[in-house]
């Protein structure tokens, strides 16, 4: 029996030494099959490829369609086929990405597999799957590929974001805006710090609690809009079916039963012209919800109408939903054939309409009850029979909205006081104002959902994500704080302190997360080490940080990756060519490069990448920075630093013991008597704070408060701390 254990998995949560993106990395032992690649077992690849027939999109190496499974044929490793299984099944499961890698290890037949993680238990179990499939293949034993797709399936559904909060998402991540998700529901921020906003499903923290309380108190929305104009039903709360019955001779017949806190048309009972259909309306419809509403009944299709800000951005209606006889089937079966068998329908979500079952249907039910019928039912060939006067909201009329019936929606979520909201309303034509048909508006819905604007059963998907994140981030805004980012084998905890003195000193609420702590401000948060992913996590998430300076070491990189998907600066300060992270197989300088210059990868096009020019693993790193670069040395006439400012660009450096900063042949002196001190005690000091300065001056502070930084208690001790317990 062949072996492909899974050794050990690491969820890499940011951009690391493989991709920007999340990923998931597994360290799989191979066992045996180092010796057998693909083409040596018997029956393997086509019992792979019959399985996973997706598999031709994968254009591999190769670079073209069908790549994959050439190389398959041709002959390769049980860790590269583990790889792209990996990725197939996430791809059969709704969980589309493409990026994967499979690389070796100094241990014979040990490899590391990364593949890109939209959700880590999602891709762990797709992981697993694609493991069995594999052996299976192998083996030539039955596996069946839709139930471990089903499998996925599921657990993406528990774990990963609903389909409105994702599409939000989505389109803040489009929009350049980076996410964090609070919990495991969906409670997302975007942006970082003091420049975030949050959102839960299509509620924003722009939503005020008020304003959702009232609109789920349908009797005080309706007061509320009427004494602002806008129409309504006219209509009570009741109290008991008697008093339902009462409050419908009052209104006049016909009229509508409803919960005063309705959701989706829930135990909506409309058209209702007797006391029977009211007195069973109230009884049914006290089950939905907490209390009772009877109304006037308005002719005519709903409608729901999404208000963002305020404007309408997107609309969908009802269609009636209806029958025909056959002369032979009962009509539930009619119903399942007729409504249920639209290829459209479905109880996933990526289904923009909803199966109906009767059984579970007390407002279809009355319907079939008032022409004479019951789900069993056998109704004449031909026969149209009514099942619900209002289907799924599911049918696109954006371009059909009048002006005045949009402008009566904005104004009704105005008056509630909701940024976003769902109005439903009830007109016999929505491409007319709502005065000439006697329309309404039946509802104002806190926290809308989405799904029905973005997979519409009929029209045009409407770019609602987007919408909602044009309405948090105006124009130009992004979300984000500044963020520095330093590394490197040694002085890195030493520049960080020094940094984000220096920036504080500058009047910004500066975030510091390293291995002597966290702090804000002058103020310690937390004593342990954070010089890691959880501390800087927790820093991008306070909203009183407005710039952050966060540490980070090699293994960190190695083990979680980055807290943040972009920085505004990176430092590097060093790097050792005998340091060694062993137990995550990095053993030689270059590998140890590759993993540091992570941050380096990462700097904004608008960024700095602040580098050590007197460092040759360090300095070449330059040409990767997406922005621009300032070198620092310890002396002026670094080959590096002289070619850097013939170009006429930035560079701090030290000249007999004076800290200069030169951009192109513009120098301006920043040397303080703490300066030649602290050189004078350590000579290494040199680098530290040139480092620091470099870093403070491209994040645009002042050379006078440099200057003066530097010279302050607070400045000096940090960069006057033991460096060897720090890194």
């Amino acid at each position: 029996m062949k072996k492909l254990d899974i050794v050990r998995v690491i969820p890499l949560r940011g951009p690391n030494v493989w991709t920007y993106r999340p990923a998931l990395e597994a360290w799989v032992d191979i066992g045996e099959l180092e010796d057998f690649p693909s083409n040596t077992l018997p029956g393997f690849v086509d019992r792979l490829v019959a399985w996973l027939p997706s598999l031709i999109e994968h254009k591999c190496s190769i670079g073209e369609r069908g790549g994959f499974i050439q190389r398959l044929r041709e002959g390769t490793w049980a860790a590269h086929i583990l790889e792209h299984t990996t990725l197939e099944i996430q791809n059969l499961a709704g969980q589309r990405t493409g990026f994967g890698k499979a690389r070796g290890t100094s241990v014979r037949g040990l490899y590391k597999v990364v593949v890109r993680s939209r959700q880590e238990e999602v891709t762990r179990a797709c992981l697993e799957h694609a493991r069995q499939l594999i052996l299976a293949a192998i083996e030539d034993r039955p596996f069946d590929v839709a139930a471990a797709v089903a499998d996925v399936r599921t657990i993406a559904d528990r774990h990963c974001l609903g389909p409105s909060t994702a599409c939000i998402v989505d389109a803040a991540t489009e929009r350049g805006i980076p996410s964090i998700r609070l919990t495991d529901g969906n409670l997302v921020q975007l942006g970082y710090g003091a420049r975030s906003r949050r959102i839960w499903t299509a509620e924003t923290d722009r939503t005020s609690a008020i304003a959702e309380g009232i609109a789920g108190n349908k009797e005080l929305t309706k007061r509320l809009l009427a004494a602002c104009g806008v129409p309504i039903p006219e209509g009570r709360e009741v109290d008991s079916a008697v008093d339902a019955w009462d409050a419908a001779e009052d209104i006049g017949l016909p009229v509508v039963v409803k919960p005063t806190d309705a959701n989706h048309g829930r135990g909506v009972f409309t058209d209702l012209n007797t006391r029977a259909e009211v007195e069973r309306a109230y009884a049914a419809a006290e089950k939905e919800g907490s209390g009772v509403m009877v109304e006037r009944f308005v002719r005519g299709d709903s409608h729901r109408l999404l208000v963002v800000g305020n404007r309408v951005v997107a609309a969908t209606g009802g269609k009636v939903l209806n029958v025909i006889g056959n002369g032979k089937s009962t009509i539930a079966q009619l119903v399942d054939s007729q409504i249920n068998g639209d290829p459209r329908c479905g109880v996933e979500e990526e289904f923009p309409l909803e199966p109906l079952v009767l059984a579970n249907e007390p407002i279809a039910l009355l319907e079939l009850e008032r022409q004479g019928y019951t789900a069993k039912s056998v109704p004449p060939k031909g026969q149209d029979v009514l099942i619900k006067r209002q289907g799924d909201l599911a049918y696109d009329e954006t371009d059909a909205v009048h002006p005045d019936v949009a402008a009566t929606a904005t104004l009704a979520a105005r008056i509630v006081g909701l940024d976003i909201a769902g109005i439903d309303i009830v007109a016999e034509n929505i491409g007319e104002p709502l005065a000439e048909t006697r329309g309404a508006v039946v509802e104002v819905n806190a926290g809308p959902g989405l799904l029905m604007h973005l997979k519409p059963a009929e029209g045009k998907p409407r770019p609602v994500g987007m919408a909602i994140a044009n309405h948090l981030f105006a124009v130009g805004e992004n979300g984000r704080i500044p963020i520095v980012g330093v590394t490197g084998s040694t002085g890195k905890t030493a520049v960080a302190r020094l940094l984000a003195e220096l920036l504080r000193l500058s009047g910004l609420p500066t975030g510091l997360a390293c291995s002597t702590g966290s702090f804000l401000g002058a103020r310690r948060l937390d004593k342990a080490d954070g010089a890691n992913w959880s501390a800087a996590h927790r820093m991008l998430i306070n909203r009183a940080v407005e710039v952050a300076v966060l540490e980070t070491g090699a293994r960190s990189i190695l083990a979680e990756g980055l807290a943040y998907d972009r920085c505004q600066v990176a430092v590097i300060t060093n790097i050792d060519p005998a340091e060694q992270v062993a137990d995550h197989y990095i053993e030689s300088p270059e590998q140890l490069v590759n993993v540091l210059r992570t941050l380096v990868d990462v700097v904004l096009p608008e960024g700095i990448a602040v580098l050590n020019a007197d460092d040759p693993l360090v300095a070449p790193l330059a040409p990767l920075c997406d922005g621009e670069v300032i070198f620092f040395s310890s002396g002026p006439d670094n080959p590096v630093v002289v070619r850097h400012r013939a170009l006429g660009r930035r560079a701090v450096v030290f000249r007999d013991g004076r800290l200069v900063l030169a951009s192109g042949q513009q120098e301006i002196l920043v040397t303080t008597p703490a300066t030649t001190a602290a050189i004078a005690r350590d000579p290494e000091m040199a680098t530290i704070i040139a480092a620091a300065a470099a870093a403070a001056w491209a994040m645009a502070v002042a050379p006078d408060l440099i200057r003066a930084g530097i010279e302050t208690h607070h400045a000096a001790a940090a960069f006057g701390l033991d460096r060897k317990a720090q890194d």
